[in-house]
């Protein structure tokens, strides 16, 4: 902590800091509780997301070795049978934080022989699209959990910068100073008595 000056135009500089961070530290509160509901909230959708995804690679374990051969996998013309075309996405909003946000995926299927491809496959399709619907929303809702915990991160610093060193310090420099200035008003009081008296005194 620098060193202060003990004068009315400190006190009058620290007396209008300590209400800007009184009147800041409220608004800093509310985010981060906000912060930590919405930290809270992702990070079970992505419990939610990581099961789904477990309980969907288990049922495709089974299958996912033949399917990933070209035979099953791809069109007489060497094409995947399935690909993502486009993910949609947009952008939100929380406490301030633009996040990423999931609205959906869209597959290009192609045509296959119907006679040629093993009837497990229309089924593997499906489970398939889950699959990947589901880690691709899974990696977005990751990058909202990382974004928002490092806005939690510096709110919950600046919280504690506020709470813990500003106002203590600045409540301290404004008590210093109303009692340097208080002495010295006291002692002008008291000199301006002793000159009184000595012109008293002199005057007789």
């Amino acid at each position: 902590m620098g060193k202060i000056k003990l004068t009315k135009n400190e006190l009058k500089k620290k007396r209008d800091e300590l209400k800007m961070y009184e009147r800041y530290l409220p608004t800093l509160q509310l985010k981060k509780q906000q912060l930590q509901v919405e930290v809270r909230s992702v990070q079970t959708r992505m419990e939610e997301l990581q099961a789904q995804k477990t309980t969907l690679e288990q049922e495709a374990s089974s299958w996912m070795a033949v399917f990933t051969e070209q035979t099953a996998a791809r069109t007489k013309e060497g094409e995947p049978i399935l690909k993502v075309s486009s993910i949609s996405s947009d952008t939100g909003n929380i406490a301030g934080v633009a996040i990423p946000v999931f609205l959906g995926v869209e597959f290009d299927h192609k045509s296959y022989d119907l006679y040629a491809t093993p009837l497990w496959v229309d089924n593997a399709l499906i489970l398939l699209e889950r699959l990947v619907r589901t880690k691709i929303e899974l990696d977005i809702v990751s990058k909202q959990k990382e974004l928002l915990s490092q806005e939690l991160r510096i709110t919950t610093q600046r919280v504690n910068l506020f709470e813990k060193v500003k106002i203590p310090e600045t409540v301290a420099d404004i008590r210093k100073i109303r009692i340097y200035l208080g002495d010295q008003e006291t002692a002008q009081v008291v000199r301006g008595k002793i000159a009184k008296r000595k012109v008293e005194g002199a005057e007789r």
